[in-house]
């Protein structure tokens, strides 16, 4: 098998070559978007992005990130957020990148993925800031709800827009719901104002043929039947701190992951080699014998190089070695 008909094989609960990351099998589709919001200078300055949000890429760091102020925040008053909110326009990128980018990869190998970053529930604190955005999502729920239907109806659009310009396999959506020890918004909170819009999020990109892949970094173990009623077909970045095999359990194999190593535990200096081995092993031996389980570093890698190419390597040897002592007898297709 190429790495295509690998990775499909695991997310059809057919017998693979080996189990590995899912990710080796992309080849990622630049955003213009996200070229236009998130790739500035790695030099600590203060950018504004396409919804007036201040960004900074401090040096060092993995990426640009929100640097929000009472006096910079977009919205400062929930109540009058139509006379602050600017929704960009999908019509004024050049799509020729994208479509060429798209038309050079050989789909016969690698599925052609967009990532889609800056959720409805991160662009709400993108554009307020987190303690604003969690206050108002409890006391103004009306406002967060309208607001949320016109970030949402961008989010539609600009779908729509790349799967008619280069039709992918997958939309990588970025939305970390919560943190390592529990979701940020209660989960009756999230299922009024969320779920709904999410469903709708869902039900445009399987209109479009495309599977709908989640990244969620974080705990949301209490949401996960939820999100196999929206649509979430894969859920990327699945922390150890969830109880997977319990998720595997009531999800019933309807929701396929990718995750499961526990990388804070092992990307750390001091560590010996075979302890890093093991936790690789520990994560195929746990998950992968309930199928549809891509074992892998939930944020993609380990940010040391040393333990990044052990935990590669193991993942190599070991992923295969599981996929020939333990075929799968039936099929575990949904």
């Amino acid at each position: 098998m190429n790495l295509r008909e690998n990775a499909m094989a695991i997310y059809n609960g057919e017998q693979p070559d080996f189990y590995g990351d899912l990710m080796a099998a992309v080849e990622f589709i630049i955003d213009p978007l996200l070229e236009r919001d998130a790739l500035i200078p790695q030099d600590g300055k203060e950018y504004i992005d396409s919804w007036g949000t201040v960004k900074v890429f401090l040096p060092g760091a993995p990426g640009a990130h929100p640097h929000l102020t009472p006096e910079n925040i977009v919205i400062k008053d929930i109540e009058k957020w139509e006379e602050q909110i600017s929704v960009p326009s999908i019509d004024a990128f050049d799509y020729s990148k994208v479509r060429d980018q798209a038309a050079s990869i050989d789909r016969e190998k690698k599925l052609v993925c967009f990532f889609c970053p800056v959720g409805i529930f991160e662009r709400s604190h993108f554009l307020m800031g987190m303690e604003n955005a969690l206050i108002n999502y409890l006391e103004y729920p009306d406002e967060m709800k309208a607001m949320l239907r016109v970030i949402t109806d961008h989010k539609i659009a600009y779908i729509k827009k790349i799967g008619e310009e280069c039709h992918p396999d997958i939309i990588f959506y970025h939305d970390d719901w919560g943190t390592k020890q529990n979701l940020f918004l209660p989960p009756s909170v999230w299922r009024e104002i969320i779920k709904p819009l999410q469903k709708e999020i869902a039900d445009v990109i399987h209109e479009c043929g495309m599977i709908y892949m989640h990244h969620a970094d974080c705990i949301c173990q209490p949401i996960v039947e939820d999100m196999v009623e929206i649509g979430v077909d894969i859920w990327q970045g699945v922390i150890a701190q969830n109880d997977i095999v319990e998720i595997q359990r009531i999800t019933e194999g309807k929701l396929a992951m990718v995750g499961g190593i526990d990388a804070p535990k092992i990307d750390i200096e001091n560590i010996t080699e075979e302890e890093i081995r093991a936790e690789v092993r520990r994560a195929i031996d746990t998950y992968c014998p309930a199928g549809r389980f891509y074992p892998s570093i939930p944020n993609a890698v380990c940010y040391r190089e040393w333990n990044n190419s052990i935990v590669m390597d193991e993942l190599e040897s070991y992923g295969r070695k599981f996929a020939e002592e333990h075929p799968i007898q039936k099929t575990q297709s949904i």
